[in-house]
């Protein structure tokens, strides 16, 4: 059985869905077998998405008038396809710069799987940046994730107040403006660093040495 899904990005009725459903019905779909949905593209909740899934079984094709009417990125509508393929459904985009994609056929198969290996490529590159973003940061005293509060000045202080048997830990936090736990992180009950205030002490120190070289 072939099913179709349409979609147009605005539900206000100045977009309309007939060149979509020609095509569609000119490929073969039945007019009972058309889903569609009025929304934009990213957004994860499409019911029409969700029935026309759920409709699909083994031996049937999704056919799509062009790629972006189906999936939000690259990386959604390869992992949406590669799903089908594992239930045994077809895909096919019947126009557009995805119109060599038919699953059903062998080279159809090939042009999905260049796609496929250019969502991976893609994959790796972004992993790449973010491992290269965060080395530079934490070269220059900045830590991925949540920040911290806590800073090299308020640390040496930290540092030296914990050593006093006077000091208040609840006033020493407000002063200071950390949480105990952000505190305790950093610098022991007796006044000794940890392995977070030693790990801040040292990138702050190389990130003052990078600066002097510049």
């Amino acid at each position: 059985m072939l099913v179709g899904y349409m979609r147009v990005s605005k539900a206000d009725g100045s977009q309309v869905t007939d060149l979509q459903r020609d095509a569609l019905l000119a490929a073969g779909v039945d007019a009972r077998h058309l889903y569609e949905d009025a929304a934009s593209g990213k957004r994860d909740d499409r019911p029409g998405l969700a029935a026309c899934l759920k409709a699909l079984r083994e031996g049937d094709a999704l056919l799509v008038w062009k790629l972006d009417r189906l999936g939000r990125d690259l990386r959604h509508l390869v992992n949406l396809v590669h799903d089908l393929t594992e239930r045994g459904i077809g895909f096919k985009v019947l126009t557009g710069q995805g119109a060599s994609i038919d699953t059903t056929t062998a080279n159809g198969k090939l042009v999905f799987g260049i796609f496929a290996a250019l969502a991976e490529f893609e994959r790796e590159l972004i992993a790449e940046r973010t491992k290269a973003g965060l080395t530079a940061a934490r070269a220059r005293g900045r830590f991925g994730g949540r920040p911290y509060k806590m800073t090299a000045a308020k640390l040496r202080l930290a540092e030296a107040a914990m050593g006093k048997p006077e000091t208040i830990v609840g006033d020493l936090c407000r002063e200071l403006e950390i949480t105990r736990q952000t505190l305790y992180r950093h610098v022991g009950p007796d006044g000794t660093l940890r392995e977070d205030g030693r790990k801040l002490l040292s990138a702050r120190k190389a990130a003052d040495v990078a600066s002097t070289i510049i």
